[in-house]
C-alpha cells in the first residue's frame, strides 16, 4: 500500500474550509427567517435571486447603499459579545436607503477574520438576521473570509451591503423649500459613529469592558456602548405611505449634523437648528464630560439624541408630526429650512444640554 504523501495543506495554512462548511449550516436558520416577497430565504448558491415582480413593483428605480460599524466591533470582539453588532451593521446600511424613499429588499454581508470560530461568526450572523428582520428584508447571501496574518487571530471586521427599491415617483428628497420643519427622531444612543472616540475616552479613563457603565449603572460599560443602532425603516415607510408632506429625510452618521443634513437639501438651502430642543442621552452627557469634548465638535461627532432627520412641508408639518406620533415615534421640532446662500448650510442657536 502507498503512503499517503505529507504535504502542506490549506489547514497548516490557518484556514479552515469545514469550519466555513459547518458556519453555513449553522446560520440557515437564521437567513430562513428573513424570508419576504421576492426572496426565498434559501443560501449556498454562488449568487443570491430576488424577484421584483414578485415584491410588488411596477416602475421601480433601485437604490444600494454599502457600511460598516466602525470601531464598534472592537468593542464586540473585547468584550465577547457578539450578538448585536450585526443589528448595527443592517441598520448602517438600511437606514441610508429609506431616507431616499427606497424600501430594502435584500442584504448581503461579509465577515473577515483571522481565525474562524463558527459560534462567534453565527452569533454575528443571527443578528445581521434580526437586522433584516427589524428592517423587512432578506439576507440573500454574503461571505466569510478566514484571512490569517491578515487580521490577528480572534479579530473580525464587517461590511454590508443593501439593496433597495422605490416607484420612481415616490424618490426623496423632493421639493424642499424655505420654512419646512425639521424633526428629529430619537435614538438609541450612539448608533455607530465616532467609536474611535468613545474608546479613546475609555481608555483615559481606565475603564474596563466589564466596569459598570458610568452613565448606566444598571449594566456594564460594554452592553451599553454596544446598544445597536436603530433601524427607522418599517415606521418611515408607514409614514410615507400616510401623508405626501414629507420633502426629506436625512439620516445622522458620520460627520453629524453639519455634515449630514447639507446632503438632502437643494443648493442654497441650509437648516437652522435649535439645540435647546435638542435632549442627548446620558451616554452623550458622560461621553462629553469625560473627553472634555465642546458642543461643535458633539454635534460634528455623534448624533447626540437624533438619528434621523426628518424634513415636512410647512404647510403639512402638523400632518406628518401626527402620522410619525400614530406610529409610535416621537418627533421633535429640531429646526427649519432657510435660505444659506453661499453661507454656512447648517447654522446653531440655543444650547445643547450637555
Amino acid at each position: 500500500m502507498q503512503e499517503k504523501a505529507k504535504g502542506l495543506t490549506y489547514s497548516d495554512a490557518g484556514v479552515d474550509i469545514d469550519a466555513g462548511n459547518r458556519l453555513v449550516d449553522m446560520i440557515r436558520p437564521a437567513v430562513r427567517a428573513t424570508k419576504r416577497r421576492g426572496a426565498d430565504g434559501e443560501i449556498g448558491g454562488f449568487g443570491g435571486l430576488f424577484d421584483l415582480k414578485a415584491a410588488g413593483f411596477t416602475d421601480p428605480i433601485l437604490v444600494a447603499a454599502n457600511d460598516g460599524v466602525g470601531t464598534k466591533v472592537k468593542i464586540a470582539i473585547e468584550s465577547g459579545m457578539h450578538a448585536t453588532i450585526g443589528v448595527d451593521l443592517v441598520a448602517m446600511c438600511v437606514n441610508d436607503l429609506i431616507v431616499q424613499g427606497a424600501e430594502p429588499l435584500f442584504f448581503l454581508d461579509y465577515y473577515a477574520t483571522g481565525k474562524l470560530d463558527p459560534k462567534v461568526a453565527a452569533s454575528v450572523v443571527k443578528g445581521i438576521s434580526d437586522g433584516c428582520v427589524m428592517a423587512g428584508c432578506a439576507l440573500l447571501g454574503g461571505e466569510t473570509a478566514e484571512m490569517p496574518g491578515l487580521y490577528s487571530r480572534n479579530d473580525y471586521d464587517l461590511a454590508g451591503f443593501a439593496v433597495g427599491a422605490a416607484e420612481r415617483k415616490a424618490l426623496l428628497p423632493r421639493a424642499v423649500k424655505p420654512g419646512d420643519v425639521a424633526f428629529g427622531l430619537p435614538s438609541s444612543g450612539v448608533h455607530s459613529n465616532g467609536y474611535s472616540l468613545v474608546r479613546r475616552i475609555v481608555k483615559d479613563m481606565g475603564l474596563s469592558w466589564a466596569a459598570t457603565a458610568p452613565f448606566a449603572p444598571e449594566m456594564t460599560l460594554a452592553r451599553a456602548l454596544l446598544e445597536p443602532t436603530r433601524i427607522y425603516v418599517k415606521p418611515l415607510l408607514a409614514a410615507l405611505k400616510r401623508t405626501p408632506h414629507i420633502s426629506a429625510l436625512a439620516h445622522i452618521t458620520g460627520g453629524g449634523f453639519p455634515d449630514n443634513l447639507p446632503r438632502v437639501l437643494p443648493k442654497g438651502l441650509g437648516v437652522a437648528l435649535d439645540l435647546s430642543a435638542f435632549a442627548p442621552q446620558r451616554v452623550f452627557k458622560w461621553l462629553a464630560a469625560a473627553g472634555e469634548i465642546d458642543a461643535s465638535e458633539m454635534l460634528r461627532t455623534f448624533n447626540c439624541g437624533f438619528g434621523m432627520v426628518v424634513f415636512a412641508a410647512k404647510d403639512g408639518a402638523a400632518d406628518v408630526e401626527q402620522a410619525l406620533r400614530e406610529l409610535k415615534e416621537e418627533p421633535v421640532k429640531i429646526g427649519e429650512v432657510i435660505e444659506a446662500g453661499a453661507g454656512e448650510r447648517v447654522v446653531m442657536h440655543g444650547t445643547l444640554k450637555l
